[in-house]
């Protein structure tokens, strides 16, 4: 499976600061270990970007979802569920931004 392209000035960030780079690769790696399958974890990455309330790490993630093959049912699901711990403010602008990203060509 090919996922998306990071944007470039996260690129560029990695380029600057290798180790980082490198140490971010590694805690990526050591969390996807364990038994769950490959999508209820790309599900909770998610999950716990919208929790976190991170726009970047959100598209991201709904990035790599849709490379996955994950509808956007599914991805919408996740937004529907954070409602009642992000509350209506919250929930809506984390939809924000998953549209930003369904919405897109391709997306």
């Amino acid at each position: 499976m090919q996922m998306p392209d990071p944007p470039e000035t996260h690129k560029e960030f990695i380029r600057r600061f290798p180790k980082l780079g490198e140490a971010w690769a590694l805690l990526g790696e050591a969390g996807a270990e364990g038994p769950l399958p490959e999508k209820t974890v790309r599900l909770l990455k998610l999950a716990l970007a919208c929790g976190a309330m991170r726009e970047g790490a959100v598209h991201s993630s709904v990035r790599k979802a849709l490379a996955m093959g994950i509808a956007a049912e599914e991805i919408e699901q996740v937004v529907a569920l954070s409602a009642a711990t992000l509350g209506l403010p919250g929930a809506v602008a984390v939809y924000s931004w998953v549209r930003d990203v369904l919405e897109e060509p391709g997306g």
